[in-house]
């Protein structure tokens, strides 16, 4: 991951995360494919942003070594 060479660990904020929760690399060649590869569903987005967010924090929480 550019910036991250070690990759990102889960828990820790991504360097290319904005203020506002978008990507930085969204669009752009250096985007790695982990996150572009990341669709959307139903379940993980649920009714609002609030809970789209939770399901990334939970999957996040499963995945930390």
């Amino acid at each position: 991951m550019p910036g991250m060479p070690g990759g990102k660990p889960a828990g820790v904020r991504c360097i290319h995360l904005l203020d506002d929760l978008r990507c930085a690399l969204f669009g752009l060649p250096q985007r790695p494919s982990c996150c572009g590869g990341l669709q959307p569903s139903a379940e993980m987005c649920g009714g609002d942003r609030q809970a789209a967010l939770a399901w990334l924090t939970e999957l996040e929480r499963l995945t930390t070594p």
